[in-house]
């Protein structure tokens, strides 16, 4: 073990005790059962979906049990952050609606990035150094590759322990011929751990869980010759865990094989250890088969999909819960969005993220928005998304609150279902508005079905000129009706299938005609509603330019 004086001589000289730390984060005076959860989302990439679903039970367990949810950055690798990256996390949490208590310059426990806490991490692992629980190591990159390289020839667990850990004995004398050297170094954790020892830990989904000791000596600072000098997660998550005083750590289950290595951490700095819950990845079909959702492969792993598409964040929420908790997905949305989450009731198998189900659940809850609720979270989601969607809906608002009366609203017993997603309000809802409709002109379009372009040109001016306004949906389509005999139209699919060359088609294909016209589709709500919300003026200019 090192002198003390060398030790403090390799740190600031003003670098504080762990006492003034201690003073600085005291413990929080909760009440009992209080839950101090956090997030440490890292900054190298886009926020998986992973991330926000750990979010909503750390948001929830904390605020049900009258405690604090923290959402730190853990931005220690800064080599690989990725700009606009923790703007993205705040942005993700604002829409879904699981802001943090405590994150950034809110809270008294900060900073909340790892990369502004150097001095409490320097701090610790100077004692660490004092007590012996740590040393130096001047290993090079090439002494351990060659480490690894002859371990995996003799069919050996890799890693840095035992015969294999060259600087965890060497005597002080050589330690000090490095450091005069000028050598740079690493400081490593002196593991306890042996081989063939085994550590249980209690976690609070899986029960009590038994994992091989940990026999490595972790890096625990990274090299003397980088600024700042930042450590690896292992020792960062320890320091702050403990003096953020969270008392409950949800995580994903690749983290089981750690939980030895971090323990043997808060025992060597003297913390009450803190307790895990270890959740099951979120998974997806593919084939017969499921794999977990991945960043490379899957769009949907990015929480930037849901929010790109705008899906409505209160049905993605309930689904979530509903992957949580089974129970939660049988109860109506608002009851499920305020019912507690159990951490009992977790599965130890992935659950399985249907983008089907999603939107079916989307659709439902839409459909229960009244048509002001709509415009205004659509043009929200359009501020960003589709800027002229915004300056269409407010000149035109009256237009859209039409639009959306119809085949909707409580006096209809089954309401249209076609809206899931604010991305989908120009597909479904667009040819309402004249400034977003693109008339149809070109007689050959293959959404008229084939007809010659004479038919259609002929069809089309005849129900312009002869056209009426009526209330009654079937004398208003008696419109229909009445040309699609005067040209040649079949009156019902039955009678084409009897006679296909007598007619050019039925009565189905004639009024396709109309209804491509008015709103660009071959499936649209009901005809009748959608000409007398677009009214006379507007159905005939679409009209007249299919005719020509």
């Amino acid at each position: 073990m090192l002198d003390r004086a060398v030790v403090d001589a390799l740190f600031p000289s003003d670098l504080p005790e762990p006492s003034h730390w201690e003073e600085q984060y005291p413990p929080r005076g909760l009440g009992e059962g209080a839950k101090v959860t956090r997030l440490g989302p890292s900054p190298t990439g886009f926020l998986h979906i992973g991330g926000l679903y750990v979010g909503m039970i750390d948001r929830d367990l904390a605020s049900h049990s009258g405690g604090s949810y923290i959402v730190r950055v853990e931005d220690t690798d800064q080599a690989r952050e990725v700009p606009g990256a923790v703007e993205q996390f705040n942005k993700a949490f604002k829409y879904f609606g699981i802001e943090p208590d405590e994150a950034d310059a809110v809270g008294s426990y900060g900073p909340y990035h790892q990369s502004q806490r150097e001095q409490v991490y320097l701090t610790y692992v100077r004692e660490l150094l004092r007590s012996g629980h740590a040393y130096l190591c001047f290993a090079t990159k090439e002494e351990l590759a060659d480490i690894t390289a002859r371990q995996q020839a003799t069919k050996l667990p890799t890693g840095y322990y035992g015969r294999w850990a060259i600087w965890r004995d060497k005597t002080a004398e050589d330690v000090q011929a490095a450091l005069d050297e000028g050598r740079p170094y690493v400081v490593r954790f002196r593991s306890p751990g042996k081989a063939g020892e085994r550590t249980k830990f209690v976690d609070a989904i899986r029960g009590e869980l038994e994992h091989d000791a940990n026999r490595n000596d972790v890096v625990i600072l990274k090299a003397s010759d980088q600024s700042p000098r930042l450590p690896t997660y292992h020792f960062a998550h320890a320091v702050d865990d403990h003096l953020m005083r969270v008392n409950l750590v949800i995580r994903g289950e690749e983290w089981i094989s750690s939980v030895p290595t971090h323990l043997q951490l808060f025992d060597a700095l003297g913390f009450e250890r803190v307790e895990y819950a270890h959740i099951a990845p979120l998974m997806k079909q593919q084939g017969g088969s499921r794999r977990k959702l991945s960043k490379r492969k899957d769009p949907e792993a990015s929480v930037e999909f849901f929010i790109e598409a705008g899906f409505p964040a209160p049905a993605v929420q309930y689904y979530m819960r509903g992957l949580v908790n089974a129970r939660l997905a049988e109860l109506p949305l608002a009851e499920a969005l305020q019912e507690p989450i159990s951490l009992a009731e977790c599965g130890v198998a992935g659950p399985l993220v249907d983008l089907v189900k999603l939107d079916d659940i989307c659709a439902d809850y839409v459909a229960t928005l009244s048509g002001e609720e709509i415009i205004s979270l659509v043009s929200e989601w359009a501020e960003t998304y589709d800027p002229e969607l915004v300056t269409v809906l407010a000149a035109e608002r009256d237009a859209a609150l039409a639009a959306l009366k119809v085949e909707r609203g409580p006096e209809v017993a089954n309401p249209r279902k076609d809206l899931r997603k604010w991305a989908d309000f120009r597909t479904a809802y667009g040819f309402f508005f004249p400034s977003l409709f693109p008339l149809v002109s070109d007689r050959t379009d293959e959404r008229l079905g084939g007809l010659s372009p004479e038919l259609i040109s002929a069809f089309a001016a005849d129900f312009a000129d002869g056209y009426a306004d009526l209330e009654d949906g079937q004398e208003w389509f008696g419109q229909i009706r009445e040309l699609a005999a005067k040209h040649g139209f079949a009156p019902n699919p039955k009678e084409l299938k009897k006679n296909p060359d007598a007619y050019p088609g039925s009565i189905r294909e004639a009024a396709q005609l109309i209804r491509v016209a008015l709103t660009g589709s071959k499936a649209s709500p009901d005809l009748h509603a959608v000409a007398r919300t677009l009214g006379t003026d507007e159905v005939l200019r679409r009209v007249r330019a299919l005719a020509g």
